[in-house]
């Protein structure tokens, strides 16, 4: 109504809202309307319009992963990535007393290459699961990258309605069964927004439409507080710009409530930080233009593993972050380098391994920007080794 229209007539503009949008993809046409009708988004539901609509969305048009896309995962970088985290896998099985059903669940996977290290350690290993049944379920939102991961290493799918929780299903080529599915939810027992802090108290930051120029996009304040700038902001925070991850906060209170009730431990890796940086949200990596021509490349932000901390806390037991560079010397990773150089003729292959081992580690690449933040079983009935 017109007293709401009145409202945004006051809002202020964000200190980057010279970085505005002209809304040229044809495939993004409707984020008009849509911010019309709710006058304006949040910064959330931009993102995930962007990235993740069915139709239209960028992880579902597009190949993010490799030489040619927007990032290369650790695993693609090198294999003892996934072996290590294959040892702490079964570590942390052994660890909650061996129980008769393992269940690998793995979140956002690429094009896969985690889950095959990480099987590939179980298949050389397969004499201490002893007879435990063994499961894989991947969460994956982006049905081209299911087919690619499905390629890799399945002998067989069998689909299934697109509408139905388990969209895809088959075996690893050593026979272990495997569904893909979209929600945490559905696995059998499975985006951030933007404050700033304002004399009047925190606000929420909304992606809106320029008032000046209606074919561009613009950050703006809101002038009340909102239930996001009221519910997700700690109150000893000290930062004046604050990025968090509702969904995210959601999706670890969903792990941590699995692991309290039926054991386990989540391993959770990436760029991130522990609640010390501000205006992390980027396009393709870079620190800048985050909503110019929607649509057209990746959005991200480093994870605040502060909140899901805060998330989780009072239901399991909470580590980290730790530094990648950290998490994989501890899991033995030149150890590891030593055998595979030792038991390599290739020069070739050498100088890949030693590449990507300076990749994963070094300070200045890969090796402190990634951090590793562990969820655990406190239950007294969970020992660990």
């Amino acid at each position: 109504g017109a007293p709401f229209e009145r409202g945004l007539n006051i809002l202020k503009p964000f200190h980057l809202s010279e970085v505005n949008s002209p809304l040229t993809r044809a495939q993004c046409s409707n984020l008009p309307s849509k911010i019309k009708a709710k006058v304006p988004i949040s910064v959330a539901e931009y993102m995930r319009e962007v990235l993740t609509n069915p139709v239209t969305g960028y992880y579902v048009q597009n190949d993010m992963l490799g030489p040619d896309g927007d990032f290369i995962t650790s695993p693609e970088i090198c294999q003892i990535f996934g072996e290590l985290l294959g040892i702490w896998c079964l570590s942390e099985w052994m660890g909650a007393g061996k129980p008769s059903h393992f269940q690998l669940v793995e979140f956002g996977l690429g094009r896969g290459s985690l889950a095959n290290d990480i099987l590939r350690v179980f298949s050389q290993l397969r004499g201490a699961l002893g007879g435990a049944a063994v499961s894989v379920h991947l969460v994956e939102v982006s049905s081209k990258l299911s087919q690619a991961q499905a390629l890799t290493r399945d002998q067989s799918q069998v689909w299934a309605r697109e509408d139905e929780p388990v969209y895809r299903q088959g075996t690893t080529t050593a026979g272990l069964p495997i569904s893909w599915y979209r929600n945490l939810d559905d696995v059998p027992r499975g985006i951030i927004e933007k404050h700033e802090l304002t004399k009047k108290g925190w606000r929420e930051v909304m992606v809106d439409i320029d008032q000046d120029e209606p074919g561009k996009l613009r950050f703006v304040i809101v002038p009340a507080p909102t239930l996001a700038s009221t519910q997700l902001i700690q109150v000893n925070e000290v930062r004046r710009l604050v990025e968090v991850c509702p969904e995210g906060g959601v999706i670890v209170q969903q792990l941590a409530n699995r692991i309290a009730e039926d054991g386990g431990a989540a391993l959770i890796a990436d760029y991130g930080h522990g609640g010390t940086k501000t205006d992390m949200f980027r396009v393709n990596h870079g620190l800048h233009d985050v909503i110019a021509s929607p649509g057209s490349a990746d959005l991200t932000a480093d994870v605040d593993f502060s909140y899901l901390r805060k998330m989780a806390r009072a239901t399991v037991a909470c580590m980290g972050p730790v530094s990648q560079r950290d998490f994989l010397q501890n899991m033995g990773i030149e150890t590891r380098l030593q055998v595979l150089l030792r038991n390599c003729a290739d020069p070739s292959i050498k100088a890949e391994l030693i590449q990507g081992y300076d990749m994963l580690t070094n300070p200045q690449k890969m090796g402190e920007r990634f951090q590793f933040f562990t969820m655990l079983n406190q239950s007294p009935h969970q020992t660990r080794a």
